[in-house]
């Protein structure tokens, strides 16, 4: 069974398709007309304008993509079921650091298309983020063993771009809520992050009641009254671009 099966109920509503971020993939797509989505969820950041198909391996988020969506296949990056340079474009979101093997699942990419593009982050910026440092450290500990940017970058041969963080984002990732804390609260917020779903739970409350009392005191107000100021952040997501223009 794939993780997402057990994790990942609900990612249709909390996972929306940011349109800053979606610009930004847009723009790396090129000129590709035909495009691979793998790792593809719920089908955040399918172009509309462009002929894609899916690549899934979780039947629950197969199941979440909405009526007219891009085709979606069930199977899984490391091998994925189509013929060399079938594709324009590959694009993975915010999903490698979930596959099983991510130098057979870059491979396959650049087998199947002659530009990827992969959206991820660096771990060591992510690690400096309030709710890292001040609440969850497991997080970065649990990350220290996932595939780096590093290794992205150098397994396309690729450049890389960094992708801030809107302040008012309407994609549920880990990092959306940096000057909105009290939704890290909300229980079903949560359940769309796998970088906290996938953490020990009593650990995760704990650190969540210390969060609860600073919102009451406003001790985290006080702590972090530059943020108020901030229509963006850099928490270390970066867009990387690999393969002919």
């Amino acid at each position: 069974m794939d993780r997402y099966d057990l994790i990942g109920h609900g990612y249709r509503r909390q996972r929306l398709p940011d349109p800053r971020i979606a610009s930004a993939i847009d723009i790396a797509l090129g000129d590709a007309r035909t495009v691979l989505n793998v790792g593809a969820g719920t089908g955040s950041y399918e172009p509309a304008n462009r002929r894609v198909v899916a690549v899934e391996p979780s039947w629950e988020m197969i199941q979440q993509r909405p009526a007219g969506a891009a085709p979606a296949v069930r199977a899984v990056a490391e091998t994925l079921p189509f013929a060399d340079a079938t594709f324009d474009a590959t694009l993975a979101v915010l999903t490698v650091h979930h596959w099983s093997d991510l130098g057979a699942g870059l491979a396959e990419l650049r087998r199947v298309s002659r530009r990827q593009v992969v959206l991820t982050w660096d771990q060591a910026v992510f690690a400096r983020f309030w709710l890292v440092t001040e609440y969850l450290p497991e997080i970065a500990e649990h990350e220290g063993a996932l595939p780096g940017l590093a290794a992205v970058r150098d397994g396309l041969d690729a450049t890389v771009d960094p992708v801030r963080v809107p302040a008012d984002c309407v994609d549920g990732f880990l990092g959306a809520y940096w000057r909105r804390p009290a939704a890290y609260l909300d229980p079903q917020v949560r359940a769309a992050m796998s970088g906290i779903a996938l953490l020990d739970q009593q650990a995760v409350k704990t650190a969540l009641e210390r969060l609860r009392s600073d919102l009451t005191t406003g001790r985290w107000h006080r702590r972090h009254a530059d943020l108020q100021a901030m229509d963006s952040m850099d928490l270390g997501y970066r867009l990387v671009v690999g393969g002919a223009g």
